[in-house]
């Protein structure tokens, strides 16, 4: 993250052709697509030999209701996944490892992190007019798009931008593939570029057209494994294959099988730690989704802290892993540091870093003390932190932080068992023009209540 997320209040991991998976993880009720598989015959999944064949069978044996029972469920509630997978907005890829080039992505990525995109555009900019036949720079300004459209800003003109600079990405990287020019980092970026595009296309509801540019995407991220053995930045695009498959079940496990692989969570886990620490270019991407798993998956705070204060330290400008830093804290009754990690966010919203908005970050300090008390079970306090927010709040300049604040409103009346109140909170998210992706949450609830226990209490 939308998928689904597509994109997050904040910065939503990506993965290269993570799309796939996306579509994979809708909880899609096994009377759907038993009725829609039950009319296309017993035997047509095990005669079909790839993804692709199969999208092209179900256009045309599988009854429109069938489909439409499939597409319906997984639209209502693909979040968890996406929500976990797609905060940090960029899948950071690599380029040859040439020094200069080297030094100028690593530059630009870190630029990115730390919410700097105007000085990361350019940068990738001037590797562009050094190399216009190479596709690591487009990738990049595409990553600079996308990485807006992360924290909110999904107007027409931010998606059309990011759709011209991915398809130029695309177009590139098979230029040269076609001219037999191509080495291990072109197919790194074209798999990126088809993963990210296939999430635009998942956004848009359009998941068949998602599934068959995932089904490219992991093509190419495997041709990188074979070309490259050494290469360890693919890890983590594979480690979140192999974690995020083995967390499906019932029917949807049996489907990995037809679209993917059947995972592995030690296996996804074991590499996601080596991209972490030995990778070139995705170090942070990987602790970014570390951290997440930790927090949102695994339940394992202690080993989500030292994930999320590295990269707030690291990353001053993005308030989002200082946000992280402080749920860990709360999961681990660790006041004192949880006080501490408070007073750094009022710190600096009188005193903020670079050209960052100070206003941000109050905002950012009184989400944080919404999420603890609602986690603690004081909902009304909690509603007041977040009628804080929205007296505040700013759609151009900080779409997330009048969506978020709304449909986590719904959240505490729906763990206080008033069913009508939170419908009507999620439903006002669902009419906003930009639900900066609280719409998929929303909807998830509208559907089902959330529960005492739910991990996204604390998003």
């Amino acid at each position: 993250m939308a998928l689904l997320l597509l994109y997050s209040p904040y910065k939503i991991t990506e993965s290269v052709g993570f799309v796939v998976l996306a579509a994979l993880t809708c909880s899609v009720e096994a009377s759907a697509w038993a009725e829609a598989i039950g009319k296309a015959g017993p035997s047509y999944a095990f005669s079909l030999d790839s993804p692709i064949k199969f999208l092209d069978y179900a256009f045309i044996h599988i009854p429109v209701k069938g489909l439409w029972l499939m597409y319906k469920t997984f639209i209502s509630s693909s979040l968890l996944i996406l929500i976990i997978i797609s905060s940090s907005t960029q899948t950071i890829l690599g380029e040859p490892p040439e020094s200069t080039v080297q030094d100028n992505f690593i530059n630009g990525i870190n630029l990115l992190y730390n919410n700097q995109f105007d000085q990361a555009s350019a940068l990738f900019e001037d590797e562009i007019k050094a190399a216009p036949k190479a596709p690591g720079g487009y990738f990049y300004l595409a990553m600079v798009s996308w990485s807006r459209l992360s924290i909110g800003y999904w107007g027409e003109k931010d998606v059309k931008e990011f759709s011209q600079r991915i398809d130029k990405t695309i177009a590139v990287a098979r230029e040269n593939i076609k001219d037999s020019t191509a080495d291990s980092w072109t197919y790194f970026y074209l798999g990126g570029a088809l993963g990210f595009k296939g999430r635009l296309r998942l956004s848009e509801q359009n998941w068949f057209a998602s599934f068959k540019l995932a089904s490219e995407a992991i093509t190419a991220l495997k041709t990188v494994q074979k070309m490259d053995p050494e290469n360890k930045d693919v890890l983590l695009g594979l480690g979140m294959y192999d974690y995020y498959t083995a967390k499906l079940s019932g029917l949807l496990k049996f489907l990995t099988y037809i679209f993917l692989h059947h995972g592995n969570t030690e296996e996804g886990l074991r590499k996601l730690h080596l991209a972490a620490y030995e990778s070139i270019y995705s170090k942070t991407e990987a602790k970014s989704v570390l951290l997440y798993i930790y927090l949102f998956m695994e339940n394992n705070p202690s080993k989500a802290l030292p994930l999320a204060r590295e990269l707030a330290n690291q990353y001053p400008r993005d308030h989002r892993n200082r946000y992280f830093q402080g749920l860990s804290y709360i999961q681990l009754n660790m006041d004192e540091e949880y006080n501490a990690v408070q007073k750094e966010l009022i710190f600096n919203a009188g005193n903020p870093p670079g050209d960052t908005l100070a206003i941000s970050w109050e905002r950012e300090a009184l989400y944080l003390e919404a999420s603890r008390l609602m986690i603690r079970g004081y909902y009304e306090s909690a509603r007041e932190k977040l009628d804080e927010i929205l007296l505040k709040s700013d759609a151009e300049n900080d779409p997330a932080m009048l969506a978020w604040p709304i449909v986590k409103k719904g959240m505490s009346y729906d763990l206080e068992k008033n069913r009508e109140k939170a419908l009507a909170f999620y439903k006002q998210v669902m009419a906003m023009p930009n639900g900066a992706g609280a719409q998929f949450l929303a909807e998830k609830y509208i559907d089902s209540p959330i529960k005492n226990g739910d991990p996204f209490i604390g998003y």
